[in-house]
């Protein structure tokens, strides 16, 4: 159940840090990290830990001085503690979701691909997200975008989060990676440039992250959200990957690697024009840590939420979620900054997109509350019919 309006909220990070930290359950979103006002949570993204810790030593790792005193701020902004899954889906949508919903609350469900050929071809899967950010920009609905960008020359392929401005900054960020950067920690840097109508582009735990700031009251932060961009995402990888499997096993060197894509297959494109394709199953002992209890693959909480799977390679399932994200997709369409199609034109697409919800809800422990585990029980099988007498 969610909590009532009347219900004191007193839970601090001493109950973050056993409850969520600690338990599987964090998937190092870095909402309570951006929510902190008095600084005192850090984040580890080394070695592929990609968790939020406190730097004070007063009272260990688990307790904190201002929790103590009252603060509450990183347990109001963290997107799995407590029923977090019905408080959104109430705040978001006025009322909790159908058993049916596996994917989430949606209006729409469409193709969608950019128009501008620039964009088309620098994105991913239609260039989509880039399109949105883009006009988004130039309409003044954001004056930033939290996205991540490779770091250094990009041969390292280590993901990190960075805030897009500008026409360059957005195209630089395009592409997918599959592995994590937790693109909320970059609201601190466009927060101090002055931003104040920033979108998030964030895989599905991080785009969790505003709307539960919003209905828990966890401060200035989430007032400052404007758009919310989920990636559907059932797992990412650890960073060691590169060196353990794709170089160990198949001698391919991340810095010749020049694009990659997960479409049945973990696909990899190469500097001198190769492409490879390794099986998934091989890549599943590298999943990331903070993956493997989550429960959300289709970004339940964007705005829009989009991904490239499918039939076509070059246009992207796009979910329609909440008025804002119907109001942009619409003005695009109409406009011609990008181009649409029933989604019912790809039946296996949306087929796959509740597939993979199901088997991302499954992930959900049940130590934990039980909300984000309901789904539709699965369909009879058909009986076998009977042998035709003799």
């Amino acid at each position: 159940m969610c909590r009532s309006v009347a219900e004191k909220w007193d839970n601090q990070w001493k109950q973050l840090y056993a409850e969520v930290v600690t338990s599987g359950l964090c998937t190092g979103c870095a909402g309570c990290v951006v929510a902190c006002p008095y600084d005192v949570l850090s984040y580890d993204d080394r070695e592929g830990v990609y968790k939020p810790f406190h730097i004070e030593e007063e009272l260990g790792p688990g307790n904190c001085g201002h929790g103590e005193k009252g603060c509450t701020y990183c347990t109001r902004a963290c997107p799995r503690f407590r029923e977090w899954e019905p408080a959104i889906d109430n705040f978001l949508f006025g009322r909790p979701r159908r058993v049916e919903e596996v994917e989430g609350v949606s209006k729409d469900i469409i193709l969608t691909r950019a128009t501008d050929p620039e964009i088309h071809q620098k994105g991913q899967d239609g260039g989509l997200v880039s399109a949105i950010l883009l006009w988004a920009l130039d309409k003044g609905y954001i004056d930033s975008a939290l996205v991540s960008y490779l770091e250094g020359d990009g041969s390292s392929w280590k993901a990190v989060p960075g805030v897009a401005r500008t026409r360059e900054e957005i195209l630089a960020a395009a592409g997918s990676r599959y592995t994590y950067s937790a693109n909320t920690m970059a609201y601190k840097e466009a927060f101090e440039s002055g931003a104040s109508k920033m979108a998030l582009v964030g895989m599905s735990c991080q785009s969790s992250v505003p709307p539960i700031m919003l209905e828990r009251k966890a401060g200035k932060p989430s007032k400052r959200f404007a758009l919310n961009i989920g990636l559907l995402c059932s797992k990412t990888f650890d960073d060691s990957i590169f060196e353990e499997l794709f170089e160990a096993k198949y001698g391919l060197k991340k810095q010749d690697m020049v694009k990659m894509n997960i479409k049945g297959v973990f696909q990899i494109w190469m500097k001198n024009g190769d492409y490879h394709e390794i099986n998934l199953k091989e890549c599943h002992a590298w999943t990331r840590e903070g993956c493997k209890m989550c429960p959300d693959f289709a970004a339940e909480h964007a705005d829009i939420s989009t991904g490239g799977i499918g039939a076509f390679n070059d246009w992207t399932l796009t979910i329609v979620r909440t008025p804002i994200g119907r109001e942009i997709i619409i003005k695009m369409l109409e406009d011609g900054t990008i181009e649409g199609r029933p989604g019912d034109d790809d039946p296996g697409a949306i087929a796959l997109l509740r597939k993979l919800s199901r088997v991302s809800r499954k992930r959900w422990p049940e130590t934990a509350v039980a909300e984000p585990r309901l789904m539709p029980p699965p369909k009879p099988k058909p009986e076998a019919a009977a042998p035709a007498p003799a």
